[in-house]
């Protein structure tokens, strides 16, 4: 009788390990990606600007955060559509991440602090809630208080890469080293800019081009200096 209990028990240990196990896989079906900077594409902005997109970071459980108006920080609802590229970033319960996918070293400027607060909440999340709880009382302006601004505030709590992240490099991480989640992901973020610009120089030839490369230029300007020049106009 104790045998049969004990392979019961087992067995149900067995369960919820298979359980967490899956909870932590990334299932772009269900919107889930675990320890993951997301991005997708903005409506009319990226069809003319194809770089600029929302982005968000996840929770260990997949829910996406992300910081999409003033006071306010979705939660499980990404505020322009699925995700079309993620980054996963290691964390201590997924050690198989390759050195070259994966980048949170488990070291965080908030982390002693936090811990003496509340021991029992898990590093990665209890960063993510600090910096929601922040965010949830900032004014949201496109220029100088954004996503980025959102996730960036979240990579340096958790000492990613010794910390040091801006709306600069994580817009250059994102862009460079974005996974797509699938074709049809491409499709959605890559075909609209194809067909506008196809357009574009069709009927204003390069004129058009000269334009959006002006816009391209200042847009990429004004966080450059914003960031690097007048550290204070930038808020993370």
């Amino acid at each position: 009788m104790g045998g049969e209990t004990a392979a019961a028990a087992d067995s149900e240990h067995r369960m919820m390990m298979i359980g967490f196990a899956d909870s932590m896989k990334i299932d772009p079906r269900r919107d889930r990606f675990p320890c993951c900077i997301v991005w997708t594409p903005l409506p009319f902005i990226s069809w003319f600007v194809p770089f600029i997109g929302h982005v968000g970071i996840c929770r260990e459980d997949g829910v996406i955060l992300d910081f999409a108006g003033p006071n306010f920080v979705c939660v499980d609802n990404f505020a322009f559509g699925s995700v079309s590229r993620y980054i996963l970033i290691k964390t201590e319960k997924d050690p198989s991440c390759s050195s070259g996918s994966c980048m949170f070293n488990g070291e965080s400027r908030y982390g002693q602090e936090e811990e003496s607060h509340d021991e029992k909440e898990p590093t990665w999340d209890g960063a993510l809630r600090k910096a929601t709880q922040e965010y949830q009382h900032h004014a949201y302006n496109i220029f100088t208080c954004n996503c980025h601004s959102f996730v960036a505030n979240n990579l340096n709590r958790l000492g990613v890469r010794s910390g040091g992240w801006n709306v600069v490099n994580l817009a250059a991480l994102v862009f460079f080293k974005g996974r797509w989640v699938s074709k049809a992901a491409i499709a959605k973020s890559l075909l609209p800019p194809v067909i506008v610009y196809t357009l574009g120089i069709f009927l204003g030839g390069w004129t058009f081009i000269a334009s959006c490369s002006i816009v391209s230029v200042l847009l990429i300007g004004w966080f450059i200096m914003g960031t690097y020049c007048f550290k204070k106009l930038i808020q993370l």
